[in-house]
Formats: C-alpha cells, structure tokens, sequence
C-alpha cells in the first residue's frame, strides 16, 4: 500500500469513528503533531507506534506496514492557496532571513534541525481573538569544516 492510499484510509476511519488529532494523540500516548504528520504520510512511524495506530483505528497490517515504511518527502514547489497553509509560506518568506541571522547570531553557522525536532499546536484564548502558538524545538547542527 502507497502512503496516499494509507492516508486516505486513515481519515476515513478517523472521521467514520468522530475522533480528532488530538483525542488519538493522547488516547495512544503521542504528540498529535507528529501523529498527525505519519499519518499523512510525512513521517515513518516506528513498529510499534505503528501497529498501536492502526490497531487503534481497527485496520489491518498493510496500514501498520505502510506508516512504517520510509516517506518520500516530496510536495508540491508551488505555493499552496489554502489560506492557512499560505500564511505559514507567507511567514517564512516575510521572516526567514530574519530569523536565519538571529539564529546564526546565536549559535554560529548552521541549521535548525528536522529530524531531531519536535513541534506544538497549542491555543490561547485571548478575548481579542484566540492566538495560535506554534513552538518549533530543533537540534543546532553547526556546519563543519575539514
């Protein structure tokens, strides 16, 4: 089974059974982020994390075997016209450079890890409007001379 085909079973039996993200996430004892990206597709889930998502959702081995099978990161290069999602390319291109010198500032020449990362969704409820809280926690990979 390919990743697409994995991810749309997925949500089906998510959406057939009402659960959201984030009740799965705890009910199985993960982030709802990273959850929610293997289930995408995005990430690779071990064995063990896999077999306990797909027993969870009631579905078989050929789901548990493709969430633990390897992704191929690959997304579209042009820039996506969900609103949400476009805010994210939007901060990025208005901040990136902004936040690459502080961070080079502070650490040195390198990178913010994403393989050894972690991200939260969080909401504050703020009586102006509720605010999201992305927290972004990357390893400092420094680049290395020989």
């Amino acid at each position: 089974m390919d990743k697409v085909t994995m991810t749309e079973t997925i949500i089906a039996a998510k959406l057939s059974k009402g659960l959201s993200w984030e009740q799965m996430g705890k009910d199985l004892g993960m982030s709802p982020v990273w959850l929610t990206s293997a289930c995408l597709g995005m990430n690779s889930a071990p064995a063990d994390k896999a077999a306990a998502i797909s027993d969870y959702l009631g579905l078989g081995s050929e789901i548990s075997n493709a969430l633990a099978a390897y992704p191929t990161k690959i997304w579209d290069q042009a820039v996506p016209t969900d609103p949400l999602i476009y805010r994210l390319y939007e901060i990025v291109g208005v901040y990136g450079e902004t936040l690459k010198e502080v961070i080079q500032e502070k650490f040195g020449d390198g990178i913010m890890s994403a393989i050894d990362f972690s991200m939260e969704v969080d909401k504050i409820e703020d009586p102006k409007g509720d605010r999201v809280l992305l927290t972004l926690n990357g390893k400092f990979l420094p680049y290395k001379s020989w």
